[in-house]
C-alpha cells in the first residue's frame, strides 16, 4: 500500500493526517516553514491559528457548536487540543494559541504513522494519494502546482469564462498586552453571563465616545494591498462577509457596529445597572491572560492609525500592542464545480483538497475539511467503501455549501443553518431555537449512526438514511 502525502500542516492538513493514520495508513506530512513563511504567518509551529483564537459557539442552537461536536464524536485532534487548549471565552471555544499550537504539533510528531517533512512541496504528484491541504495562502511555487493541476483538467477546460480558483480578503484583529491595560474604565463580563460570567473585558462607549471612534474608522489613512494582493482596477476588494474589516462596517452605516461587534445587548454593566450605548470587547488571547484581542476588530488601517484610533478607546490610552491588525487576500477554488462530495478533484482518482482553499471558511470548518479528505483518502487507499457524510449532519452542511451549484459566484462561507435539510412537516411551528435544537439532535443521532458505519465498514452514511426512511 503506497502512503499518502498531505501538503500543509495547518488545521486542516494536521487533522487529515491524523485521520489517515488512525486507520492505519502511512503519511508524510509536508510543512514548508520554517524554510518559507506565508504573509499572514508569524511563527514556526503546525496548525497556527493566524487570525482569531477563538473558534467561535459551542452551544449546539449554534451551527458551529454542533460541528465542533460532531468532530468530537469523530475522534479529531483539533477538536480535542482546541478543548485542552481552552481559555475563558462565554459562549465560545477560545485557546491559548501557543498552548494549542504546541499540543497539535506534539502529538502529530509522535505518531508513529506519520513522518512529518519540513520542506516546500513546488510539484503536486498525480500518481499518489494526495490531499492539498496549504490553506488560503499558499506559496508562490505551490499556487502555480496547484494552476497546472487544473489546467489539465476537463472540468476547468468546460466551465468556460468562469475562474477555476478566485480570492477575497480577509484581516485579523490587534493584540494587546494586559499589563498596559487600565482596566477602572472596564467591566468584566460574558453577554448573557455565559461561561463563567466573567470571561470578557468590557469597555462601555457613550453615544460621543461611539461616534469619535466611527469618524477614526471612516476616516483614517487605510492599508494599500501589496503586490500578492492585487486587485483589477475596475473590481471592488472582494471582502469575506463574515468578517468585514471594521472600517468597512463603520462605512456601511452609523448602526452598523452597534448590531455587531460592538452590540451591548446581554452586557448591562454592574456598576451603573445601565446598558452602555455600545461596548468594546476584549478576549483572553492565553491561559495565563497576558494578552488580549479586541473582539471584531479585524482592520485594515494602517498600523499609525490603529494606533491613534484605538488609544482614544476608555483604557488602551496606554496600550502595548503585542499583534497590529493586518489584512491579506484568500486563495480558495470554485469547489462546486472542481470537487465532488468526497472533496475529490473531478477527473483524478488521486487527488483531494482540505481546508480553507476549498471555499470552507473557518477554523472548525477546516478541521471539518481535514476530516473528511483524510478520511476518504485513507479508505480509498485500503480498499474500503466510500464513506457518505449524513446530509443531516453539519459536516453535511459544510459539504452542500462546497457542492452548492445554485450559484456561479461561489463565496466562502461557514457552515450554517441553511445548507442543512428541513425538519419534518409540522416542525413550521417550532420557535427558530427550538428548531435548531431538533436539527442538532437529528444531526447528532446521524453522526451516531455514521460513526457505527465506519466501525463495521458498512455504506457509512446510508444508515441513518434508511432509518428515516
Amino acid at each position: 500500500m503506497s502512503r499518502l502525502m498531505v501538503i500543509g500542516a495547518g488545521l486542516a492538513g494536521c487533522e487529515a493526517a491524523w485521520q489517515a493514520a488512525r486507520l492505519g495508513v502511512g503519511v508524510d506530512l509536508y510543512e514548508m516553514r520554517p524554510h518559507c513563511r506565508g504573509p499572514a504567518h508569524v511563527g514556526d509551529r503546525l496548525a497556527e491559528l493566524v487570525c482569531s483564537n477563538s473558534l467561535r459557539g459551542v452551544a449546539l442552537e449554534n451551527a458551529v457548536g454542533l460541528l465542533k461536536e460532531e468532530l468530537a464524536r469523530l475522534d479529531s485532534l483539533i477538536v480535542t487540543c482546541a478543548r485542552e487548549s481552552a481559555v475563558p471565552a462565554g459562549g465560545a471555544l477560545a485557546v491559548d494559541r501557543e498552548q494549542f499550537a504546541a499540543t497539535v504539533e506534539e502529538r502529530i510528531a509522535a505518531h508513529p504513522r506519520i513522518t512529518l517533512h519540513r520542506e516546500e512541496v513546488q510539484q503536486i504528484p498525480l500518481d499518489r494519494a494526495t490531499i492539498v491541504a496549504c490553506g488560503p495562502l499558499p506559496s508562490d511555487t505551490l499556487l502555480a502546482a496547484i494552476d497546472a493541476v487544473l489546467a489539465q483538467s476537463h472540468i476547468v477546460q468546460s466551465v468556460g469564462p468562469a475562474p477555476a480558483r478566485l480570492h477575497y480578503y480577509d484581516a485579523a484583529s490587534p493584540i494587546v498586552d494586559a499589563e498596559s491595560i487600565d482596566e477602572s474604565p472596564m467591566y468584566r463580563k460574558s453577554r448573557y453571563d455565559k461561561g463563567d460570567g466573567d470571561d470578557y473585558l468590557n469597555i462601555p462607549l457613550s453615544r460621543e465616545q461611539y461616534g469619535v471612534l466611527l469618524h477614526d474608522l471612516r476616516t483614517l489613512p487605510r492599508h494599500r494591498p501589496k503586490a500578492f494582493e492585487a486587485q483589477p482596477a475596475d473590481r471592488r476588494i472582494a471582502y469575506f462577509e463574515g468578517c468585514l474589516p471594521i472600517e468597512e462596517m463603520a462605512d456601511r452605516g452609523d448602526e452598523v457596529l452597534r448590531y455587531g461587534p460592538l452590540k451591548p445587548v446581554g452586557l448591562r454593566d454592574p456598576r451603573t445597572g445601565a446598558t452602555p450605548y455600545a461596548v468594546v470587547q476584549l478576549r483572553k488571547e492565553n491561559v495565563s491572560g497576558t494578552a488580549y484581542n479586541l473582539v471584531g476588530f479585524q482592520t485594515r488601517l494602517t498600523w499609525p492609525a490603529q494606533k491613534e484610533a484605538f488609544a482614544k478607546l476608555p483604557g488602551l490610552g496606554r496600550a502595548q500592542w503585542l499583534r497590529l491588525g493586518v489584512m491579506h487576500r484568500n486563495t480558495f477554488l470554485d469547489a462546486p464545480r472542481l470537487l465532488d462530495e468526497r472533496l475529490q478533484l473531478r477527473g483524478q482518482e488521486a487527488l483531494w483538497f482540505a481546508g480553507q482553499i476549498t471555499g470552507a471558511e473557518g477554523y472548525v470548518e477546516a478541521a471539518a475539511c481535514g476530516w473528511m479528505a483524510g478520511t476518504h483518502a485513507a479508505r480509498a487507499l485500503l480498499g474500503m467503501p466510500p464513506a457518505t457524510v449524513p446530509s443531516e449532519s453539519a459536516l453535511g452542511a459544510v459539504v452542500a455549501h462546497l457542492q452548492n451549484r445554485q450559484t456561479s459566484d461561489f463565496q466562502p462561507a461557514n457552515v450554517t443553518w441553511a445548507f442543512f435539510p428541513p425538519l419534518a412537516a409540522g416542525a413550521g411551528r417550532l420557535g427558530k431555537r427550538e428548531r435548531h435544537r431538533a436539527m442538532a439532535e437529528r444531526a447528532l443521532a446521524s453522526i451516531e449512526c455514521f460513526v457505527r458505519g465506519l466501525a463495521s465498514d458498512e455504506s457509512p452514511g446510508a444508515t441513518f438514511a434508511q432509518a428515516q426512511r
